[in-house]
């Protein structure tokens, strides 16, 4: 157990140096945060273009609504958490677990340091902030994430979610696990759907909770790693990428400049 709790220490520190610029001949590791990964997985040229030379794709509007959720759902949960006790959603969906805490815990959920691990092939510091995490009655960890969204029927079904969801739950479990801890393999998306059966919007938002079940798969995570590694050493950025709208954008204005 102590050598266990001193690996995770060691993993959860921050080396002392990084680079947040990346540069192909840098002794210093560089800081991947999980968004980048997914962009890669989107667009390979996009990704290479930002982390190479800082030009970044045009960016979308804030979700303020949806990090007003997600700011309510972590007070909701850390009352339970401080207590000990499930969730009501927890008991309703038959979870055996409660919140999580551990003296890590705050970090890990703070965007600006997150669960780190140092991925030393790649010479990548991996990180990523996750939502929430519970603990069952094995002592696994279950990586929780929310999602707000506002449609008429909500699936339970995680197929029927976005594909990147679903890989941010797979990159947060290989980071957990990577950092010591035993993860169970089933995380959890807490979707907080806004009801829009009420005559008047009468100044509040009623939601409806529902948990979507999602057997994850890490396995893809490292190889990613190795491929964005030799894509970055690449003097050439990537090819255009058919299916990336912003690579599509661009071809056809310079085509008509």
């Amino acid at each position: 157990m102590a050598e266990k709790k001193k690996k995770l220490e060691k993993q959860t520190a921050e080396p002392a140096k990084f680079t947040k610029v990346f540069k192909t001949d840098s002794e210093l590791p560089y800081k991947l945060s999980r968004s980048r990964i997914e962009k890669h997985v989107e667009c390979p040229r996009c990704s290479y273009l930002d982390i190479r030379y800082g030009i970044k794709p045009p960016g979308a509007p804030p979700y303020v609504l949806n990090n007003a959720v997600d700011r309510l759902l972590k007070k909701e949960f850390d009352a339970y958490r401080v207590k000990r006790q499930p969730h009501p959603i927890m008991v309703k969906f038959g979870i055996d677990a409660i919140p999580f805490w551990n003296e890590h815990f705050e970090d890990w959920k703070n965007y600006r340091k997150g669960i780190q691990y140092l991925h030393a092939p790649s010479n990548f510091l991996v990180m990523g902030a996750v939502d929430e995490l519970w603990v069952n009655s094995s002592g696994e960890v279950i990586i929780v994430d929310y999602k707000a969204t506002s449609k008429k029927d909500v699936s339970t079904n995680c197929a029927d979610l976005h594909p990147a969801f679903l890989r941010q739950m797979d990159v947060y479990q290989w980071l957990f696990r990577k950092s010591g801890l035993t993860v169970a393999q089933t995380g959890y998306f807490v979707l907080c759907n806004a009801k829009t059966d009420r005559e008047a919007l009468e100044a509040r938002l009623d939601f409806e909770m529902t948990l979507v079940p999602y057997l994850a798969d890490d396995s893809w995570v490292e190889p990613v790693l190795f491929e964005i590694r030799k894509c970055l050493d690449n003097d050439k950025p990537p090819d255009a990428n058919k299916e990336c709208e912003v690579c599509a954008y661009v071809k056809a204005a310079t085509a008509t400049i």
